[in-house]
């Protein structure tokens, strides 16, 4: 009888706590999956700072052209990568698939299943942007999610990665040697990786947030030893500890988000890089982080 009491109180608060994340201020979700994120952290705010032809410069076509493939880990309701296809193949509202010059084909997934789900019904590219289920950080689902994709297209990695604002998600859940992990597999996984890391201010007001709504803390929070200039951070970890090299960076969202683009070495010599992406103050600023 006890015991049955115990389960029905446990049922109940495990209710308080859902009722409470599906009302959740931005960031103070535990995984940063939070219905209408693009709403305070609009698309916009990052393709303004992104070059259309990005994708072309870094993969210019040949008599045997490839379609270029992207991974966007948490890629939430999908608002942000049905933006960034759009404004890497030039289409227009109304443009389809078979308007654009060049076929790039988008693997989206999020640990949440109602935003993927949402994110599917909504896409208007059903057959160019693909969206999964996936915890980015369960080795085994990963490694057949993943190869199930890359294996329609004969290919073993993407050529390009996007990872827009979920590295403290990721650092907050899994800490220092998750935030290290998941960085280690996207650049083993990727010719080219986008990263938009979240700077320390904003994982001392997602741990004030949960706190404010009476939700237990981030495991990991106060045990970071990865802290304070994140940005740096991550450039030191994928530059150092993972082969890879900043290319440049494309300057700061409106909301303080540096946009950095990553390259793996071993493309350095089949992939060279333009110089229209490494001019002015964005190529002192990648000086100060060589």
């Amino acid at each position: 009888m006890a015991a049955s009491a115990e389960q029905t109180t446990g049922g109940v608060e495990e209710a308080a706590v859902e009722e409470k994340l599906q009302v959740l201020e931005p960031g103070a979700a535990p995984f940063g999956n939070f219905p209408h994120y693009s709403r305070f952290h609009s698309p916009e705010q990052r393709l303004r700072l992104l070059p259309p032809e990005l994708l072309s410069q870094l993969f210019p076509q040949g008599p045997e052209t490839k379609p270029i493939l992207g991974l966007d880990v948490g890629c939430n309701s999908g608002d942000l990568s049905v933006a960034l296809y759009k404004h890497f193949l030039s289409l227009r509202d109304g443009e389809t698939l078979s308007d654009a010059s060049r076929e790039f084909r988008l693997l989206c997934c999020d640990i949440d299943p109602v935003l993927v789900e949402r994110a599917e019904k909504e896409c208007p590219f059903p057959d160019a942007l693909t969206f999964i289920t996936l915890d980015f950080m369960n080795q085994r689902s990963r490694k057949v999610l993943l190869n199930s994709f890359l294996s329609q297209f004969g290919r073993s990695a993407f050529d390009i990665g996007f990872c827009m604002s979920i590295t403290m998600w990721i650092h907050l859940n899994h800490g220092d040697r998750g935030l290290w992990e998941f960085l280690a597999h996207l650049s083993s996984l990727c010719a080219y990786l986008l990263v938009e890391p979240q700077p320390w201010k904003c994982y001392r007001a997602a741990a004030r947030r949960l706190r404010k709504l009476g939700l237990h803390n981030f495991d990991h929070f106060h045990s970071l030893a990865i802290r304070g200039d994140m940005a740096n951070q991550i450039v030191q970890i994928l530059t150092q500890d993972h082969g890879m090299e900043l290319v440049c960076c494309f300057g700061n969202t409106s909301w303080d988000r540096s946009l950095l683009l990553f390259r793996a070495k071993q493309t350095t010599e089949t992939h060279l890089i333009p110089e229209s992406l490494l001019e002015g103050k964005e190529r002192n600023r990648l000086r100060s982080w060589r």
